[in-house]
């Protein structure tokens, strides 16, 4: 909280090149970009970091193989070569993973076809990955004895890439790298519409948690707000060349279906791809692709009944998933760019997910539109360009704003770590060695914990039950994350609220150890509101 506070106070005394309004993917990757290249930067959200769309994605990164059916090859090609990028720019947390696709009689192309579609698509990513693969229905069912290969013609497999770790955990290390390079940043900060007023926008906030107002001058005002870019265009006057379109997707949270790290991909009954995800000692299940009017959404008995049938009919399990095997669920909108003179009748199945800027350069505001995971790089160099164009001076336009430490770095890590025996304190239940969670997670913050552990060996036992935090983390959480509410840690720094049950939690003499840690004197109360305003996500939401 001393950090969030201390921004604060600087939020309203300092003046900046460039105010973002929201913490998801874009606007934390553009506060990245903006400040790594030299500007002066602000970045506020009405909530947490990453609390929206960008916590609720399917933790995959990949190239956009079914926008190849619409033949819109351009944005298959800049979307591999986005995926590449992020694999060689984050090797420890964007990894390559297979995709196993089967097809059923009676699909709209035969597998045969299909399989030469991948061979296009890997093509058209630079042959960076592995080869494709055509399987037999036989084939299947040796690689993964949990499809039900009744009424299957075959299938295939090929490469993209997912997020080791949890969506959000990816956005808010684009945070901190902001504020490594001189950003001021603060969760729970609402803007509450801007004016511009000669060579400045003033944008009026508000601390949600003490309800203050104040002032945050800048050169630039950068809306992204996600799917309310349009809401809060209209609290500024902005008009812009595009808007949003929503569509509501969801997945579920069950127990580890199969032990093969691979993702498994079906064709659900309406037709678009659905998924098998590993995660951890946890499997995730998904999606649904639903048009949404508004961006505020949740999970019905109908979406969990759609999930729960398709994959029940595609895999051969010893008994048929349940509402009882739910763990938790994501669910969020996909914000989807179209041109504001195109209404809101588009096919929404048949838009994609590419971004868009839409600048105003006399007004010297930019809005972002749609965008995912994926192309975020792009997003913060793109960004960057346009800021320079408004006027921004920025002292370093050529700087490597993203991606892990140099090799050299990791490699003292990892000879420290070895030497001190980490990894032989790794706990049993855990997914994978010490050294290798907190490289990934921390990368050379990670060093400080390594000496906190030498110093006391119980640094590096597990917190909370069921779960593979240990109690530095969360004391570095504590000291650099910007934890403001106990939902941030559970659902978003961490995944824990993803893989523990609801009641599990509420239950855990860990979780509230690991609340004095956060919160220290604040501890009962956070603890308290987080299960008086956080339902059980594996029940569907009754109005």
């Amino acid at each position: 909280m001393k950090l969030r506070n201390r921004n604060i106070e600087k939020l309203h005394t300092d003046d900046f090149d460039a105010l973002i309004i929201g913490g998801g993917i874009n606007g934390a990757a553009t506060a990245a970009a903006l400040a790594g290249k030299g500007a002066k930067v602000a970045l506020i959200d009405r909530g947490d970091f990453a609390g929206s769309t960008s916590m609720h994605s399917s933790n995959l990164v990949w190239g956009g193989i079914k926008y190849m059916e619409s033949k819109d090859f351009a944005l298959v090609r800049k979307l591999c070569k986005s995926r590449n990028h992020l694999i060689k720019s984050y090797p420890s947390t964007v990894q390559e993973i297979r995709f196993l696709t089967t097809i059923s009689k009676g699909f709209r192309h035969s597998p045969k076809y299909l399989w030469a579609g991948t061979w296009l698509y890997w093509l058209m990513g630079n042959g960076f990955t592995k080869l494709p693969r055509l399987l037999s229905p036989k084939n299947i069912k040796q690689e993964e004895p949990i499809i039900d290969i009744e009424g299957s013609i075959g299938g295939f497999e090929y490469s993209d890439a997912y997020l080791h770790d949890n969506d959000a955990r990816f956005v808010f290390n684009f945070v901190r790298h902001s504020l490594n390079y001189g950003a001021i940043a603060a969760n729970y900060v609402e803007s509450l519409g801007a004016e511009r007023e000669g060579q400045y926008w003033i944008t009026k906030a508000r601390n949600v948690m003490d309800g203050s107002t104040f002032n945050i001058r800048s050169k630039v005002l950068i809306n992204a707000a996600g799917p309310w870019v349009d809401q809060h265009n209209a609290l500024t006057g902005e008009k812009t060349t595009h808007q949003h379109l929503y569509s509501k997707g969801i997945h579920l949270i069950v127990p580890q279906l199969t032990k093969k790290k691979r993702v498994l991909a079906f064709f659900a009954d309406d037709g678009r791809l659905f998924f098998v995800i590993p995660m951890g000692n946890r499997t995730c299940i998904g999606t649904t692709d639903t048009h949404m009017e508004h961006p505020e959404v949740d999970v019905t008995a109908e979406d969990i009944d759609f999930v729960l049938e398709n994959i029940n009919k595609r895999l051969t399990l010893e008994k048929p998933l349940t509402q009882d095997d739910i763990i938790s669920t994501r669910c969020g909108v996909r914000p989807l760019a179209i041109k504001a003179d195109q209404g809101s009748d588009r096919d929404f199945l048949q838009l994609s997910r590419k971004h868009v800027i839409d600048t105003n350069a006399d007004s010297a505001h930019i809005s972002i539109f749609g965008g995912k995971l994926t192309d975020c790089l792009n997003v913060g160099d793109e960004i960057a360009e346009e800021v320079v164009r408004l006027g921004v001076n920025l002292s370093d336009i050529n700087y490597r704003w993203y991606g892990e430490p140099p090799e050299p770095v990791k490699q003292q890590f990892m000879d420290q770590a070895k030497r001190m025996g980490l990894d032989a304190m790794t706990a049993p239940t855990s997914t994978e060695p010490l050294s290798s969670r907190l490289w990934r997670r921390y990368a050379e913050q990670a060093m400080q914990m390594l000496e906190k552990i030498r110093q006391d060996p119980t640094e590096a036992d597990i917190l909370i039950e069921g779960t593979e935090y240990i109690r530095c983390e969360l004391e570095h959480a504590r000291d650099h994350e910007m934890i403001t509410q106990l939902e941030d840690f559970l659902r978003r720094r961490a995944k824990v609220s993803l893989v523990v049950h609801h009641e599990q939690l509420r239950h855990s003499k860990g979780l509230k150890e690991a609340c004095q840690v956060l919160f220290g004197d604040q501890a009962e109360e956070r603890f308290a509101t987080y299960f008086a305003e956080n339902r059980d996500t594996s029940q569907p939401y009754v109005a």
